[in-house]
């Protein structure tokens, strides 16, 4: 069986064109989208992420700040930045980078922003409104996932859908989105996670398999069933032999799936692309409202 790939950076660079319009139409009204990120602490994959987002806002002419602390910084502090830049209406977006450092209560500092401005979807008002069918803001790996279902028209009506994980930024999110009753979803979808007896049950059974646990090379050939597609989101940086002393894998073992599953997202160049793209995309919508 022939393998598809499914680009998440050819999906990028369509909804990047799409989005040229929109851009230009906000700027004649003399709106620059803005983002206002905060980044606390030395995560090499937060900072290559960061960077990433950084380049491609200013490569669309699109404003984009990074307020940068050491992990030492208390949560009162951190929570006075958040409140302050809720009232600067030079960013339609907030996004504060995750991990933070234990001593920060993430929940505290995510409920601090204003709704209106958490173009990450995090937001509890925001993961509630999800929750009702009638999202305000959808998290961006989630959406990018849809995005290239869609763009590949991978239809999950009727399917069976397994997640792999259960975070609020990833499998919690997805597991709504592909149950939603809307076109490319309307799925029957199962969370599996570290509580789940026999991950692998599930998985052989699934039309469509979701990875988002942090696992490099969790789901193997073995673990799945003939036709299925698998979507992974996992970025796992583990040792080799090359210069760099190591290569990027996902969740999912590519050299045994390949052959078996119809379709897959390469890792890098699949999801990964599309969260970047769906930051944006939420941070135009954000400057779109206010015009509203």
């Amino acid at each position: 069986m022939d393998t598809k790939i499914l680009s998440g950076k050819d999906v990028s660079i369509t909804t990047y064109q799409a989005l040229q319009s929109r851009i230009k139409a906000l700027k004649s009204q003399s709106v620059v989208p803005g983002l206002a990120v905060l980044l606390v602490g030395e995560d090499a994959g937060s900072q290559i992420y960061i960077r990433n987002k950084t380049k491609k806002f200013a490569d669309l002419g699109l404003h984009s700040n990074t307020f940068q602390y050491s992990s030492s910084i208390s949560q009162e502090d951190l929570l006075l930045k958040i409140r302050e830049l809720n009232n600067d209406d030079r960013f339609h977006g907030i996004l504060v980078q995750l991990p933070l450092p234990k001593h920060i209560n993430k929940y505290k500092v995510l409920s601090a922003m204003d709704p209106k401005k958490d173009v990450d979807g995090f937001h509890p008002s925001n993961l509630g409104l999800l929750l009702t069918g009638k999202p305000y803001f959808i998290p961006c790996t989630p959406k990018g996932i849809m995005r290239i279902l869609a763009h590949y028209q991978i239809n999950l009506s009727g399917k069976n859908v397994v997640v792999v994980g259960r975070s609020n930024i990833v499998g919690r999110p997805i597991s709504i989105l592909t149950s939603l009753k809307q076109e490319y979803a309307n799925a029957t979808t199962t969370i599996c996670h570290s509580g789940t007896l026999d991950i692998f049950d599930y998985t052989k059974r699934a039309d469509i398999i979701i990875l988002a646990i942090g696992s490099p090379n969790f789901l193997k050939g073995n673990h799945i069933k003939a036709g299925s597609v698998i979507i992974d989101v996992g970025i796992n940086r583990v040792e080799d032999h090359s210069p760099k002393g190591y290569k990027i894998v996902g969740d999912g073992d590519e050299t045994t799936l390949m052959g078996k599953a119809s379709a897959i997202t390469p890792v890098p160049g699949g999801v990964g692309p599309m969260t970047i793209a769906m930051l944006i995309e939420n941070t135009i919508e954000a400057a779109e409202r206010l015009l509203d």
